[in-house]
């Protein structure tokens, strides 16, 4: 049975599901699989006997991507499973900055002692004016799982929506609302949106995509949501443009030294994913990537390696080997196999840029030298034999 070490808490569905199939390995160095959400493992000793790492949310920069891979560790993601928590928190965080919501709880809260209460917030009340959303322009950045579903949602709340995304997906596509306009040129987002809305990973192409030049472009009064990642945003040309006015309000997940004391900024702690159902959501997407690698070899939603599915074991083994995407591999693995007299029942290989995934299924008396000399091979990361049938 394999350890599995949970670096951070997980719902109780997600532990009830996990140790059902998996042990728990209460230490790191004794683990051959870790489920992780926050914990930064940059730091971390990667155990020798480490198989994958599945991060139950989407994003992954607290995960050393090309060390595990280079150890062919596999490392999965949870696309969409907590997008309907996220979803909401952006239409509120809209609500938010649109209507002076947060002003007048406090203005109430201050004068809760006071008798002639509701008098006084009547005359108070213009200070705390602010305008609808529908009829204005959302801009959605990045229409993954997360920014169709926003998309979507405005358009349903009645606001004109253009989306960007150069790498928009099939999938996402055909679930866009088709009333959502999309552009070409990122610039029309800037230029035209009274809201501005990021859906991106953080990776080195998009730190800072938002920084003085593409402020520069916006309406002034725009309203700026980051429910995404903080890197997205270069914060301290986001102070100024807030303390100038050009923009009216910045939403932000994502509290540091910084944000928290912006003029105008509306700032959460991280509550993006925080419900129980996207916990829910994420801890079981992860457990069943874990337990389909772990039993039968196939990928889903990796991250470092590519996705492939042989489907259920039938023979007498599965080999499963992590390489790079080099020439003569799968040559090389067969001459092995043919060596040790074993026969190719079935087979599927999947590349994803420099690196590849084969999976090899035989039939015939194993031994443990086959799976040696395939390690041996130069450009082999991991290679490892799951018993079948």
């Amino acid at each position: 049975m394999y350890k599995v070490h949970c670096m951070n808490r997980i719902s109780q569905a997600g532990i009830d599901q996990l140790f059902g199939t998996f042990s728990p390995a209460k230490d790191l160095q004794d683990a051959e699989a870790v489920m992780v959400r926050s914990a930064n493992m940059h730091h971390e000793k990667l155990p020798q006997d480490l198989l994958a790492i599945a991060r139950a949310g989407a994003g992954v920069n607290n995960i050393p991507i090309d060390k595990c891979t280079d150890k062919g560790i596999v490392v999965f993601n949870t696309p969409g499973a907590n997008a309907n928590g996220v979803k909401e928190m952006v239409i509120a965080g809209m609500l938010l900055a649109s209507r002076d919501i947060i002003g007048s709880t406090r203005w109430v809260s201050e004068h809760a002692d006071d008798e002639d209460v509701a008098t006084a917030a009547e005359a108070a009340k213009s200070q705390f004016g602010g305008c609808e959303i529908a009829g204005k322009t959302l801009g959605v950045i990045g229409l993954g799982a997360i920014g169709a579903m926003v998309a979507n949602a405005g358009r349903s709340l009645g606001m004109h929506v253009l989306g960007y995304d150069p790498y928009l997906s099939v999938e996402y596509a055909w679930s866009l609302d088709r009333h959502v306009h999309a552009v070409r040129n990122i610039g029309d987002i800037y230029t035209q949106a009274d809201f501005i809305t990021i859906h991106v990973p953080a990776n080195d192409k998009t730190r800072h995509m938002i920084g003085r030049d593409q402020i520069a472009l916006m309406k002034r009064g725009v309203v700026v949501l980051n429910y995404a990642r903080d890197v997205l945003v270069d914060e301290y040309a986001m102070t100024d443009a807030l303390a100038s006015g050009h923009v009216a309000r910045y939403v932000t997940d994502f509290a540091n030294p910084l944000t928290t004391h912006m003029k105008n900024a509306i700032v959460t702690s991280h509550l993006g994913a925080s419900t129980v159902e996207a916990e829910d959501n994420c801890a079981a997407m992860a457990i069943t990537e874990l337990r389909e690698y772990l039993l039968s070899g196939n990928i889903t939603n990796s991250v470092n390696f590519g996705n492939v599915d042989l489907g259920p074991i039938e023979t007498d083994e599965r080999v499963v080997v992590l390489h790079k995407n080099v020439p003569n591999m799968i040559g090389s693995f067969s001459q092995i196999l043919s060596d040790a007299h074993l026969n190719i029942e079935n087979m599927a290989n999947k590349r994803r840029g420099n690196v590849a995934t084969t999976l090899l299924e035989t039939s015939g008396p194993w031994d443990d030298d086959v799976i040696k000399r395939i390690n041996g091979l130069e450009g082999v990361f991991r290679a490892r034999m799951i018993p079948g049938r």
